[in-house]
């Protein structure tokens, strides 16, 4: 990942999205402040800040332009760094150049503290180990300003700002005990008890809190892993064939269109779709899928995935941006910046923690001081509310489970785009599946033809020619099935589209319907005699395709189309329902095939012929039955229903418009991805809930124990240092998730 600053994964697209990678944030104050000093700009219109990414996702009002250099402006001015530009790895050049910086201090802050930690080690003992003042002076001087500095700056940003976050406190606390120390040597001379000082105490809590924040930073660093190796998917070269040529090239140089040589065992450079040779590829680190899948000539393939066995030739259809590949980081990338509704109401809490823990320090200083002790205790007991309250574990709970989470469910091929259904997924009692492509292959046949008038062979050349202008299933299934007979398809014309019901076009001067039999009504064909076998086509569990004459307004012939059960469909219906989970089958085909498709799976609950926008209709009637409804579609009919659901899953072999519409997208077309999804979802929420718990219990109980001193600064600071590393490393755990039934 290349960049300066604080990188952002640029992620400028349609919906006029910015990505920036923002550095020297150290809690969820900052995360606010830089979020108000982004949306403070005319043209932006949302922000998103997540302090455990290091990330911001900015959109904009696409009827405005605006400068890039204008956002990193602004994060400039509220005291951070900025940059849009990222390098492959996917961290900026000034997030690594800060680690490096930020290991180096930290050793130099053990190494100096260590005269401190042995002289607190002897205390207890015998043994009579005491540095001397002067020195304890030096030493506490040198971690105070130079490992301490990486507080002094961010404070006085945010003291600039009017505002105040973790480093005021930490700043605070250490600066007042240091002082103090300071005072008493110039008030008394070098001469004076060297037990009386707490140098031992600032030096040793910057120590702790630079060991816990680089802690913290590794943890965090890891948690990006889903985001690194997809992005470590691209390989920098190609191989391309051109006049019967093989010639390598970089990357950045491969164009749409280009001829790519694919050997056995490489890695796809880039989407395509294969024009000669057959293989087995390997598509588990982009859909989950842990079998190879089977490429023929016609098929597409995935950039990213590796080759088989198999010499493959294809041509480019997507390069860069366009890429799956780049889609789903995207996807994932925006959802670990996003927010749930939880964590905003966490950030507004934690914008009033920080001036709130001042007041309490202010009120501990001055109670202490009323009740008899002197003034240098008075300030150690402040300076420990100081520490000990410093909010990084509020900040830093949900953001790092959503980067785990979502990162564990992108490996297992479900992509949460919506963080709102971390939270609907732990009420959804009631999953609508459609038929069409989610529950059944989606690749459909005909299986029976019964022409009523005019030639079959003509009749159906035409039927296939007209369905050319549809992306339907059975569109697909017919116009394979004239192309099996040998059949050349001539032109269309005056083709239209009416979703959920049929088509019209004219082919070769003939004028024809195509279509349900709610389509030929409509469309004034005669159905008062219908053809013989419409009945048996009907009951075998068929879809029946209309084909009606405009002219004559008669009924042409009806085609039978069966299209057969996923085979993870049964099991995914199966545990649902052993959940307690109500499973619904909505379909625009006919009852007696959505009937025949639920009998099979075992689905009670069956909604059959159903228009497009009767579908939300059927979901909003759902939710009024008091259900919390996830929908699981891939087509464009499904599209309003997925938006109308309280959880959307759009199967990745689905069309565009679905996955935009549904919150989450499923890589493969396997029903069982949905419970997947579901339970992902559930588990991030569950220990979304589990790190605010103990981030609140903690602070809750170790402030008043501050104010009342019973712990000391050092304590404090470990204990405050640990609170943040415990957080990260219980989000952590969420990598051990796996998809039932997929290891």
């Amino acid at each position: 990942m290349d960049g300066s600053q604080t990188e952002t994964r640029v992620a400028t697209t349609g919906t006029n999205r910015v990505g920036l990678e923002i550095s020297g944030m150290t809690c969820s104050g900052c995360a606010g402040r830089v979020e108000r000093a982004l949306q403070s700009l005319e043209s932006v219109k949302h922000v998103s800040v997540n302090l455990a990414s290091e990330k911001a996702q900015v959109e904009i009002d696409s009827d405005i332009t605006l400068d890039p250099a204008l956002l990193v402006a602004a994060v400039a001015d509220a005291g951070y760094e900025a940059s849009l530009s990222v390098d492959e790895a996917g961290f900026s050049k000034i997030q690594l150049a800060g680690d490096r910086r930020q290991l180096i201090l930290l050793v130099c802050s053990v190494v100096l503290t260590a005269p401190f930690m042995v002289q607190m080690i002897f205390m207890p003992t015998d043994i009579h180990f005491v540095i001397p003042a002067v020195i304890q002076l030096t030493l506490g001087s040198l971690v105070q300003f130079i490992p301490g500095s990486r507080f002094y700056g961010p404070a006085w940003r945010a003291l600039k700002a009017g505002t105040a976050n973790m480093d005021t406190l930490v700043v605070l606390g250490t600066t007042a005990t240091w002082g103090l120390s300071t005072y008493l040597i110039w008030a008394h001379g070098l001469d004076l008890d060297p037990h009386s000082l707490y140098f031992e105490a600032s030096a040793s809590v910057i120590t702790l809190v630079l060991v816990g924040k680089y802690m913290e930073t590794k943890a965090r660093r890891s948690t990006a892993s889903a985001i690194r190796s997809l992005a470590a998917l691209r390989p920098d070269t190609v191989r391309i064939r051109v006049n019967d040529t093989d010639q390598e090239i970089a990357l950045t140089q491969l164009k749409v269109g280009n001829i790519i040589v694919i050997k056995p065992g490489e890695r796809i450079a880039a989407d395509a779709r294969v024009i000669e040779g057959a293989s087995h590829v390997d598509e588990a680190l982009l859909t989950g899928e842990s079998l190879p899948v089977d490429k023929k000539v016609g098929d597409g393939l995935i950039g990213g995935a590796i080759n088989g066995e198999g010499l493959l030739l294809a041509a480019t259809t997507a390069i860069g941006s366009d890429s799956k590949l780049s889609q789903i980081i995207k996807l994932v990338e925006t959802a670990q910046v996003d927010k749930p509704p939880v964590q905003k109401l966490v950030d507004r809490i934690a914008s009033y923690f920080v001036p709130f823990i001042i007041l309490v320090a202010i009120a501990t200083l001055v109670g202490w001081v009323l009740s008899g002790a002197s003034v240098d205790q008075a300030l150690i007991h402040a300076a420990t509310v100081l520490v000990i309250a410093c909010p990084c574990a509020l900040g830093l709970a949900t953001p790092t489970a959503i980067m785990v989470g979502t990162g564990a469910a992108a490996k297992a091929g479900i992509l949460i785009r919506d963080m709102e259904i971390l939270e609907q997924a732990n009420s959804i009692d009631c999953v609508v599946f459609d038929k069409t492509g989610t529950l059944t292959e989606g690749k459909p046949k005909v299986v029976g033809i019964e022409v009523v008038e005019g030639d079959e062979t003509a009749l159906i050349r035409r039927v296939a020619a007209a369905q050319q202008g549809s992306e339907h299933p059975l569109a697909k299934a017919i116009i394979a099935h004239a192309l099996s007979l040998g059949q050349i398809l001539p032109s269309v014309q005056k083709f239209r589209s009416y979703p959920g019901r049929g088509i019209s076009a004219s082919v070769e001067g003939q004028s024809l319907v195509i279509g349900s039999l709610r389509w030929m009504k409509s469309s004034d064909i005669d159905v008062s005699r219908p053809p013989v076998a419409i009945t048996d086509l009907a009951e075998s569990g068929n879809s029946v395709v209309w084909v009606g004459d405009v002219k004559s307004r008669k009924v042409l012939a009806v085609l039978a189309i069966g299209d057969a059960v996923r085979s993870t469909a049964l099991a995914a219906v199966a545990e649902l329902k052993t959940q307690g989970i109500e499973v619904v089958l909505l379909s625009g085909d006919n009852l007696v095939v959505a009937e025949r498709i639920a009998s099979e799976l075992g689905i009670g609950r069956v909604i059959a012929d159903v228009l497009p926008d009767e579908k939300a209709a059927v979901i909003d009637d759902l939710k009024s039955e008091g259900f919390h409804v996830a929908m699981v579609g891939d087509g464009v009919n499904d599209a309003p229903a997925l938006a109308h659901a309280h959880m959307g899953m759009a199967m990745g072999s689905g069309t565009d418009v679905a996955m935009e519409t549904a919150g989450v997208t499923l890589m493969r077309s396997d029903p069982s991805l949905a419970i997947g999804a579901i339970d992902i979802s559930r588990t991030t929420y569950r220990k979304i809930r589990h790190n605010l718990f103990w981030a609140f219990i903690y602070n809750f109980v170790a402030i008043p124990l501050a104010v009342f001193g019973v712990l000391s600064p050092v304590i404090a600071g470990a204990a405050m240092a640990m609170s943040s590393v415990s957080v990260v490393a219980s989000s952590l755990l969420l990598r051990r998730w796996r998809l039932k039934g997929n290891g």
